[in-house]
């Protein structure tokens, strides 16, 4: 709560500051008429005023209470086969793209290799300013359209993978996540991954079975037992708390006579490569035309167009 005051507090702060600045735009304009020097003042302060603004209604959207908290992201294949455990490694790469171009930080937790190619699953950790406020738009099923590289006959190929983005919960949510000792099944064995410097040689790798959901984790990336056990429970905590935010909301929407559907099929954005090239968000009716810089980790446009589309999404439902 303390923090929470804090940040208020800053907040309005920061408002007062801007409107200060304003009402001094204003006057300085005023005194400039005639003056190309304070003339040029005048809009040299209007761009950065503008610039502070357009920053300021961005904090707006971030409504999330946790927002500010670091982003867990698990990726796993759906339909399509290879062609889908290729789409899966093809979405890490974009989001640990994306961490670069922000310089968060990104620790990889756990990789599935795939049969042939790609992965069948991973998770990462995305730590930065507001990584969970920002990523929470990545979280659904996502879908490529796309030449298969696999198909020696060249056909096009349409393969899936779901996104699941949570937060990483601090000491004190954590405690809001009960978790009994005889719910679980705990697993230890040897990393199965390709190598390299996230993953580890040893029998330290850990799975964690929590019974009542069927929710598994893993983590590989310690050469400690222990640790890849922490790490694990961190994540399984934060899947249930992702869990019982969605059960919440789920009730909420019932109660508001509003039941969207969940099923796998849903993807919330496509991305087609052939035979033309666009991404297009499903929700917010976004779409960008250049799909390869999209793969390269440009998503800042996808998630502006969220933050202000969830922002309206929000406001309508309460009433506002």
């Amino acid at each position: 709560m303390a923090r929470e005051a804090a940040e208020h507090r800053q907040l309005i702060a920061g408002w007062d500051r801007l409107e200060k600045r304003a009402r001094d735009l204003i006057e300085l304009d005023q005194l400039a008429a005639g003056d190309p020097e304070l003339q040029e003042q005048v809009e040299q302060e209007r761009k950065a005023l503008n610039a502070d603004l357009r920053s300021r209604e961005l904090d707006l959207l971030f409504t999330d209470p946790y927002a500010n908290h670091n982003a867990v992201i698990t990726i796993s294949v759906g339909q399509g086969g290879v062609e889908a455990q290729d789409w899966v490694e093809m979405l890490m790469r974009m989001y640990l793209k994306w961490a670069e171009r922000h310089r968060f930080e990104t620790e990889i937790l756990e990789t599935s290799p795939g049969e042939e190619a790609g992965l069948k699953s991973a998770t990462f950790i995305i730590r930065g300013p507001r990584a969970y406020g920002l990523l929470r738009s990545e979280h659904g099923v996502h879908r490529l359209v796309r030449i298969s590289p696999f198909d020696q006959n060249h056909r096009r190929h349409t393969s899936f993978a779901l996104v699941e983005v949570m937060p990483e919960l601090e000491s004190s949510d954590e405690a809001a996540v009960v978790i009994n000792a005889q719910d679980l099944r705990i697993d230890t064995y040897r990393s199965t991954g390709a190598g390299g410097q996230h993953v580890n040689k040893t029998d330290s790798a850990i799975r964690i079975t929590h019974l009542p959901t069927g929710i598994v984790v893993t983590c590989q990336n310690e050469r400690s037992q222990m640790k890849n056990r922490e790490m694990a429970m961190k994540v399984l905590k934060a899947r249930l708390f992702q869990r019982q935010q969605q059960e919440a909301a789920a009730q909420l929407d019932q109660i508001r006579g509003q039941v969207l559907p969940a099923e796998f099929g849903s993807q919330i954005r496509n991305y087609v490569l052939q035979p033309y090239t666009l991404v297009k968000d499903v929700r917010t009716g976004f779409e960008f035309g250049n799909a390869q810089a999209v793969l390269d980790g440009e998503l800042d446009p996808f998630i502006e167009s969220y933050l202000s589309w969830k922002l309206k999404e929000n406001t309508i439902k309460s009433g506002g």
